[in-house]
């Protein structure tokens, strides 16, 4: 299938998200999605470290390229540091068009993110994405045998944080909409629990489902104010929507098929789900009531964990041949197309959307061992994200929260 190129536009606003420097203009630039604008930043003089991390951001981030030697780059990033202060100036061609003063007290890190956010706020204002190098993702490793817990990193795979530290299998990580808080299947003695746990420290955890069977695939509504969930409480394995803020229990399916994986629509108003009712595991979408069920048309001879973006894209794994690995798909609602999107060896699996709507987290596995990648689905461009000395499973991309 040919490969659409949408084409962006975006515009530099002069409204400084920090502490602007001087008057406001307005650049608009045209250019296609499928090659992103290049960007030279010669680094912050005398300071290796932030110079460092604003580099790596600026790669990490997906929505620049970064030529080598730096010339004839769309833009140009000038920046000069006096004590705590980071003043910045962004650059188009020769022409100066934008500045900004950033604290340095927090850190490199925190600073490069803050620097980089700004930039792509800016110079893609049109795609609303704020904080984008402030989200995070969160994931379960292998930490013993036997035992798998929650972990965050940074878009990057920098700042690894452990989320939970129970001697059980800990899995399926889910964010509530805020970014402040995270779901997961916590396996018992008796059964599966979902718990919610806040991101911040001190960490508060709480049960939200503990339902006799299992208790699996935690996804919050949009709105916060519901969550699709795979129950058994009758020993069938269906799909229901349990209401986190008024007490309620809905069942949408019903029958000896097996439901798994449910996902929400942007809006609220419909869930697609996993269900083995054709034969092969297939994506299904029905409304939030259970109504109106169809199958999605997908590629491969199964398609599984699927996850919906917020322009309408449903990302999933899907083997193309039975005795073959997984690889990804993403199938456009809009225009009713499916494109496998991962190109590389191995097995991909698990995708989980950016806020940007263009880059996917997963998990792939080659030569037997697991690690974390980031696919852009625009310039399909692949990168690792984390690798570790132990399994990792499940990756969850945190919403953009503004700061």
């Amino acid at each position: 299938m040919a490969k659409r190129f949408l084409i962006l536009f975006f515009t530099i606003l002069f409204t400084a998200l920090v502490l602007p420097l001087h008057a406001q203009r307005v650049i608009t630039v045209r250019k296609s999605a499928a090659v992103n604008p290049t960007i030279a930043f010669p680094g912050v003089p005398q300071d290796a470290e932030l110079s460092q991390a604003i580099q790596r951001f600026l790669a990490v981030c997906g929505w620049f390229d970064m030529p080598q030697n730096g010339k004839n780059a769309d833009f140009t990033i000038q920046a000069e540091k006096k004590g705590n202060s980071l003043e910045l100036h962004l650059y188009m061609g020769n022409s100066r068009v934008n500045g900004w003063r950033f604290n340095t007290s927090a850190g490199a890190r925190e600073c490069a993110k803050s620097v980089v956010d700004t930039i792509i706020e800016q110079v893609f204002e049109q795609l609303k994405v704020k904080g984008f190098c402030h989200s995070r993702i969160a994931f379960c490793a292998e930490t013993n045998p036997g035992i798998r817990n929650i972990f965050l990193c940074d878009i990057d795979g920098g700042n690894v944080e452990q989320i939970t530290a129970y001697r059980t299998l800990n899995v399926e990580p889910c964010w509530a909409p805020s970014g402040k808080t995270i779901c997961f299947s916590k396996y018992g003695r008796t059964g599966i629990d979902i718990v919610e746990t806040t991101v911040r420290t001190p960490r508060k955890s709480r049960i939200i489902s503990s339902f006799r069977g299992i208790n699996t695939g935690a996804a919050i509504s949009p709105d916060g104010s519901s969550m699709a969930v795979i129950l058994s409480p009758d020993h069938q394995v269906d799909l229901y929507v349990l209401g986190l803020q008024k007490r309620f229990r809905n069942r949408l399916t019903k029958g000896i098929a097996v439901e798994a994986s449910p996902c929400w629509s942007p809006d609220g108003r419909q869930i697609a789900f996993v269900s083995d009712r054709r034969g092969n595991p297939r994506i299904f979408i029905c409304n939030a009531d259970g109504s109106n069920l169809t199958m999605l048309p997908s590629v491969g001879i199964d398609a599984v964990t699927p996850a919906w973006s917020a322009d309408g894209k449903i990302a999933y794994a899907t083997r193309p041949q039975r005795s073959g690995g997984y690889v990804l798909a993403v199938y456009n609602l809009n225009t009713k197309e499916n494109e496998i999107v991962s190109k590389g060896e191995g097995s991909w699996e698990s995708p989980g959307w950016a806020a940007d709507n263009r880059q996917v987290v997963c998990k792939r596995t080659l030569n037997g061992k697991s690690s974390l990648w980031i696919v852009d689905t625009v310039t399909g461009r692949e990168r690792e994200l984390l690798r570790t000395g132990t399994e990792l499973f499940d990756p969850s991309w945190s919403p953009c929260i503004k700061r």
